[in-house]
């Protein structure tokens, strides 16, 4: 997939009292792969309806998204299933970790269904996201912030066009959201994915092609 774009989209939520001046919401925005891309916002301007929409979790919009000029309204569960298989990745805000799996384990359970990476990778991200000493540990153990850096290593285990980053860093301290920024960087360069980071203020350090304000 090359270009997810969007023509006319507004949340349902929003159609009573829509939202001035967005960059986003009612307009024809296009997003491409390899590219990187900020959508700023403040509480409540639909950053994670946004996310969602993109990857097929939500459709209580109006307006029409495209990928690659396919309407996404007309794909079929089991496409759907396909382009987050193979090509559309999401690290939701509220991560979706399973807390009674140690980190590691999360990550390793994300891999096994893809075989994307191996072993050593999968350490390695551990290590230079600053978390290698909670590999072993209960994800319900660890703070959020912690959490948040296992949920992008658990991201990074598939192939990818696009990869969806709700608010990634908002519990991150400014070292550890620059090593977070630094692997996903690599990653994107390496594979040519491109990206798509939400944030309501904090956000991963990355040399954004484009920023929106939603």
């Amino acid at each position: 997939m090359e270009k997810i774009s969007l023509q006319g989209v507004l949340p349902l939520v929003f159609h009573q009292n829509p939202p001035e001046g967005s960059g986003v919401w009612t307009r024809d925005v296009s997003f491409a792969r390899g590219k990187l891309y900020l959508v700023e916002a403040a509480s409540g301007r639909g950053k994670t309806s946004l996310c969602s929409y993109l990857y097929g979790a939500r459709a209580d919009y109006s307006g029409r998204i495209f990928f690659d000029g396919e309407d996404v309204s007309r794909l079929s569960p089991a496409a759907w299933g396909e382009r987050r298989r193979f090509s559309l990745g999401m690290i939701f805000q509220g991560l979706r970790l399973f807390p009674e799996l140690t980190a590691i384990e999360n990550v390793r359970l994300k891999n096994r269904l893809t075989g994307y990476r191996d072993e050593r990778w999968i350490r390695d991200a551990f290590e230079r996201l600053g978390i290698a000493d909670k590999m072993d540990a209960p994800v319900a153990k660890i703070s959020f912030g912690q959490q948040q850096r296992v949920a992008l290593a658990r991201g990074l285990c598939q192939p990818l066009d696009f990869l969806l980053l709700d608010e990634p860093v908002s519990h991150l301290d400014e070292g550890n959201s620059r090593r977070a920024g630094e692997l996903l960087l690599e990653e994107a360069t390496r594979a040519g994915f491109g990206v798509i980071s939400t944030s309501i203020g904090k956000h991963v350090d990355l040399p954004y092609h484009q920023i929106l304000h939603l």
